[in-house]
């Protein structure tokens, strides 16, 4: 194909081990197999340069966010205004190769006259306002909570320049939705992930699993509310794995017996313990953007149990069990922790997911735009 395009990434994509950057690094893989020259501009902090990224751009440049800006203060979000570097639009300018920019979080630079003439693109993760919305409702520490009240407002305002955009990419049919509401040029491209194909495997496992980022309150909350609510009430075996678990979290684990909490899981780690599950459990209280987490455990792991907020508007929700209430999730998992999970659901599975989620397919979307 032997056609370029900048990417903008709000994050070092690799290694792809959390949600957003999960999509940003297996989308650049197939671009690169597609034959696309990238030149990747990345946004780093705290994630060490890497020799992969190398491997699948023609070049990658870094940047560091601008930390010593006070989140309180200006009119553009916070996370947009620490990923303002003259040196990436001097880079940009270099060509008049298309530009995708990751997020609003990338997109300072979208509305400059300078790249009038370009095809810009925009990749949304989530409706971001909404998203930081719902990390106010959970917050408890009054700075924090502060922080997500004013940012969500000003991203609400920001968003406004997705109308110099060429084409808007939503990640999942709710917010296409939502944003096509707004926008004119708005096309639905499904998450891209780390599965080729399905990798569960039949019989049964001995536990319940939950993972997630600690550190972030949605994933908290969740987990808190599977200790407290949930499994403290049973006696079936629930394993936690994510990083950086609050004080509280980890309190309440040690109160319990058949609860055990595993701190800075690698990404192979996560992926053994959602395979070796009987039941992976996927609560959350955030139904903007899609949960890639979601995609995993499907690809990877027996049964599934999520609420409605998990699988909203994915197409997906009939490859889980369903369970809003707490009472609910706990029925669904005394019942199927009896239920050996068969080659018939594994077969459902594969007809599903690789209609929707098959990469190889849907970078077909992007490489017609561009």
């Amino acid at each position: 194909m032997n056609k370029q395009l900048h990417i903008v990434s709000f994050d070092n994509p690799f290694p792809p081990n959390y949600g957003g950057v999960i999509d940003v690094y297996y989308k650049i893989q197939e671009l690169s197999k597609s034959g696309v020259d990238i030149i990747l501009h990345v946004f780093e902090y705290g994630r060490e340069p890497n020799e992969q990224l190398k491997k699948l751009c023609k070049k990658v440049y870094y940047y560091s966010r601008r930390k010593f800006v006070n989140p309180f203060i200006g009119t553009l979000p916070y996370i947009v205004t620490t990923r303002n570097d003259e040196e990436l639009l001097n880079n940009l300018l270099a060509d008049d190769a298309p530009i995708l920019f990751e997020g609003l979080h990338s997109c300072f630079f979208l509305n400059n006259p300078q790249l009038s003439k370009r095809k810009r693109f925009v990749r949304m993760h989530n409706i971001e306002h909404d998203y930081y919305r719902k990390l106010e409702e959970v917050e408890t520490n009054f700075f924090k909570k502060y922080f997500f009240s004013k940012e969500s407002e000003r991203l609400k305002q920001f968003e406004n320049i997705l109308t110099h955009a060429t084409e808007i990419f939503a990640i999942s049919p709710n917010d296409c939705n939502e944003l096509k509401s707004r926008y004119s040029a708005v096309t639905l491209l499904p998450a891209f992930h780390a599965n080729t194909s399905v990798t569960s495997v039949s019989g049964y496992g001995k536990f319940a699993f939950y993972h997630g980022n600690l550190s972030v309150g949605e994933n908290d909350e969740a987990a808190k509310y599977l200790v407290n609510e949930v499994f403290s009430k049973l006696d079936i075996p629930l394993i936690i794995a994510g990083n950086k678990p609050s004080p509280q979290l980890t309190k309440m684990v040690s109160a319990l017996n058949n609860i055990q909490l595993f701190e800075n899981a690698t990404t192979n780690e996560i992926n053994q313990l959602t395979a070796d599950a009987h039941i992976n459990v996927l609560p959350t209280f955030q139904s903007t953007g899609i949960k890639l987490k979601l995609i995993n455990v499907l690809y990877q792991g027996r049964w599934v149990i999520a609420n409605d907020m998990m699988v909203e508007n994915t197409g997906l929700a009939n490859l889980c069990s369903i369970a809003n209430t707490a009472n609910e999730m706990r029925e669904a998992l005394i019942e199927l922790m009896q239920v050996p999970f068969s080659e018939k659901e594994i077969e459902t599975r594969k007809q599903n997911l690789n209609n929707g989620f098959n990469n190889s397919k849907n970078i077909q979307i992007l490489l017609n735009a561009i």
